[in-house]
């Protein structure tokens, strides 16, 4: 039988803390009742609205469901009285509450934008928000690649979308070149078919483009990646179970990146309607996209914080910590682990340019911990990067430590 919700209510004390950053066992997160809480990160690296939380509010959630260790820090501003929630009771609460649920996603969906553009400003130097007319650029980068399932893709939606645009003529005859090179499927979405198989290396969605679904993984595997500066970033491989694309439908915005089947996929695609008749009647897939969020959002903090490491060896250690967190591999003295990726995208996910890239890497492999085995990153023991990855932050601090003494004398 199902255990009842269980919500208990906990009082704590003005100036009390109640969660703090950087502690592990994020187990339970908590809703306002009465009272402000203060919400701080010890690394503000964006500024972001509401550090002041009151009634009705919630903190704490990104770390309870991404399971992972907390990234903030919630003082009580005043006595406050909070209704703390487990985990496992998640699922629960949304069954009896879905107004709830739809208010943490949304709240999610927009921070999640908020903090994807500042990392998009930062790290790759320019502003996130494409619009269609970006469609023909992306057309153009794969066609350069010879990568014509993508190419073809990306032309025939800037002609959908933008038919007047200055480009058309150009897109067109491109489109009548490679179509006997291509294979796209699904060029128009399909409100009829819930059910799609995605053959390798062709496109779910480009980002720029408007879209009206959300895809669940089935089998397979999708790349999520961003075209800057003429260069392909690789931002996630997604496997089996993973949902994707959610921001088209939770904030009717253009998609903000590439989608691309990794391998062979079969996915689920939901529409709006669908969406809502699912978050009414399977609360799981609720619990999973929240979790999917939550990871995401501590991803991206760790990210953002990875962008104030001034010394790039030690951003690529951070980098490589933070794949190992993420796969929540244990970090045991002597231990090996094989990341799926190679120097190119770890380069890339610092967002540096690929020629200094290629220097910067060069010294990471001096350390003999560290080896390329057919191009992908092996380590010989997975301690070294988080002892690397110490280091680097503790002289990050001493060098901030210096100059803002340097600055207050």
């Amino acid at each position: 039988m199902e255990s009842p919700l269980q919500l208990t209510f906990v009082n704590f004390k003005k100036d009390s803390y109640i969660i703090v950053e950087g502690k592990q066992n994020a187990d339970r997160f908590y809703i306002i009742r009465q009272g402000k809480v203060r919400v701080s990160k010890e690394v503000e690296v964006v500024e972001e609205e509401g550090g002041v939380l009151g009634p009705g509010d919630f903190f704490g959630v990104v770390s309870t469901m991404s399971n992972h260790s907390h990234i903030e820090t919630a003082q009580a501003m005043t006595d406050v009285t909070l209704i703390s929630v487990h985990r496992d009771q998640y699922g629960l609460l949304i069954e009896k509450n879905t107004p709830v649920a739809m208010k943490i996603i949304m709240a999610f969906s927009k921070r999640m934008r908020f903090l994807d553009e500042a990392l998009t400003r930062i790290t790759l130097k320019s502003t996130a928000e494409a619009d269609p007319s970006h469609l023909f650029r992306i057309g153009e980068y794969y066609a350069k690649q010879n990568q014509y399932n993508q190419a073809f893709y990306a032309y025939y939606q800037y002609l959908k979308h933008c038919p007047s645009g200055q480009h058309v003529e150009v897109a067109k005859e491109r489109l009548t070149k490679i179509k006997p090179y291509s294979k796209a499927v699904y060029l128009d979405g399909s409100t009829e078919e819930f059910n799609r198989f995605y053959p390798k290396d062709t496109m779910v969605f480009s980002e720029g483009m408007p879209g009206s679904e959300l895809y669940i993984i089935q089998k397979g595997s999708v790349k999520i990646t961003k075209i800057v500066d003429n260069n392909e970033v690789l931002l996630a491989v997604l496997k089996s179970g993973d949902i994707f694309g959610e921001m088209a439908i939770l904030e009717n915005k253009p998609r903000s990146a590439n989608a691309v089947a990794y391998e062979d996929a079969y996915l689920l695609a939901v529409n709006k309607a669908n969406f809502e008749r699912m978050v009414a009647t399977q609360p799981q897939i609720v619990t999973r996209l929240t979790t999917l969020l939550s990871e995401r959002l501590w991803f991206i903090y760790k990210q953002l914080a990875n962008t104030l490491i001034s010394d790039p060896v030690g951003r690529l250690y951070d980098a490589l910590l933070m794949q190992l967190e993420r796969n929540r591999v244990p970090l045991r003295p002597g231990a090996t682990y094989t990341f799926d990726f190679g120097p190119k995208e770890l380069v890339g996910m610092v967002g540096l340019p690929a020629n200094e890239g290629t220097l910067v890497t060069r010294k990471l492999l001096e350390n003999n911990k560290i080896r390329l085995a057919e191009n992908k990153f092996m380590l010989l023991d997975v301690s070294e990067v988080e002892k690397q990855t110490e280091y680097y932050r503790k002289m990050q601090k001493i060098e901030k430590a210096r100059k803002d003494a340097q600055t207050t004398r």
